[in-house]
């Protein structure tokens, strides 16, 4: 790169996308690195933030064009290649890229000559937790579930003792305690729910207690541990199956609320709840799937929009942290921040990836597709 390294930011274009991927306080901190940065008019409008504030913390707003000369365009959702026209050769493609959902675009940015760099790919190890936007987005996507159930749910969460009468504390159960998970089951707590909860990596356990939940596991199924590479959750074994589907129906069907978090990397999301489940709950119980846009862990989910089925509400948003813009898009442009800043080099005036983390992330290089998990 000559001269200062110029970072893109542009204005998301996908169907329901509030977020944007930097605020005026990364702009001032990569300013500060020495980096110029681009800010696409309007982009930051859905997320409470007006172009004055992109001016005033030093960016440049631009009403078309922004990505003309960038070394670094930054997004949430990977832009379409067509709106990177202008950026130099090589230049880095830093967003949520969904590289198996849209491999497509994958091979567009690598024909376009760009270096892709696929955020959710980033890997779980310590010293890259501040750059993980899927566990920072989990995070505020596990609280609104459990807010947005709560607003369809007919009934009150917290116990309350009255002159004229008793009201029941609801019943609300948490399935699969990953990051989403065990914010769903502190957010439900403070609202006075009684909270269950379950995983297939047993690990867990201790984490459900440590939030004042109960835990509901599989027990006596020898061998099962569900923990996969990175702290992901793997597949299990039919026996395992078989005990934790019998399992879930008792239970399920005393529960009032019910939140289901399950996914798997690079495949559909896990079915956890069966319509003869759904059936065995009572009238006006909710059900918030956050996997709906990933295929869904109910039977009969359907993204943005409330289905009803033997009198019990199922809920799922497509993109659930977008309904909370101004504080997603604070934590990704962070997540983004402290990516870029980590491998700053000072005397190159730019980003200087490593091997482990690098490779991790790097869909494209070369004009070529290079990550493994796309060539296997």
């Amino acid at each position: 790169m000559t001269g200062a390294t110029t970072i893109a930011v542009l204005r998301e274009r996908a169907d329901g996308e509030t977020r944007v991927a930097a605020t005026p306080e990364t702009v001032k901190k990569f300013i500060a690195l020495g980096a110029k940065v681009r800010v696409e008019s309007g982009a930051g409008a859905t997320a409470s933030i007006a172009d004055d504030d992109y001016r005033a913390a030093g960016a440049d707003v631009v009403a078309e064009g922004a990505a003309a000369g960038a070394d670094i365009v930054l997004g949430v959702q990977g832009p379409e290649v067509e709106l990177l026209a202008g950026a130099k050769p090589g230049a880095w493609i830093a967003a949520g890229l969904e590289p198996f959902r849209r491999r497509d675009r994958v091979d567009a940015y690598a024909a376009a000559g760009f270096e892709a760099l696929a955020m959710e790919f980033m890997p779980r190890i310590t010293r890259a937790q501040s750059m993980d936007i899927l566990s920072s987005q989990s995070n505020l996507a596990g609280y609104k579930a459990v807010l947005v159930a709560a607003d369809h749910y007919g009934r009150a969460f917290p116990m309350m003792m009255t002159a004229a009468g008793t009201v029941s504390a609801a019943k609300a159960f948490v399935m699969g305690v990953g990051v989403a998970g065990l914010q769903a089951i502190a957010t439900a707590r403070r609202l006075g729910a009684q909270v269950s909860a379950t995983d297939v990596r047993s690990a867990t356990k201790e984490q459900i207690q440590s939030l004042g939940a109960k835990p509901i596991f599989v027990e006596n199924v020898a061998g099962i541990e569900g923990e996969g590479a990175g702290g992901y959750a793997t597949e299990m074994s039919p026996e395992y199956q078989k005990a934790q589907a019998e399992l879930v129906s008792s239970h399920i069907a005393k529960q009032d609320i019910v939140i289901t978090t399950a996914l798997i990397p690079g495949r559909p999301a896990p079915r956890l709840i069966s319509d003869a489940q759904i059936a065995s709950m009572k009238p006006g119980s909710v059900i918030f799937d956050l996997a709906v846009a990933q295929g869904g862990n109910v039977e009969g989910s359907v993204a943005d929009q409330v289905v009803v089925k033997h009198g019990v509400k199922i809920v799922g948003y497509s993109n659930t942290p977008a309904h909370l813009p101004a504080d997603a898009s604070a934590l990704f442009s962070r997540n983004l921040y402290n990516f870029l800043s980590a491998f700053w080099d000072k005397e190159q005036g730019k980003p200087v990836l490593d091997e482990e983390i690098g490779n991790a992330i790097r869909l494209t290089q070369g004009g070529k597709v290079v990550n493994e998990r796309l060539l296997g």
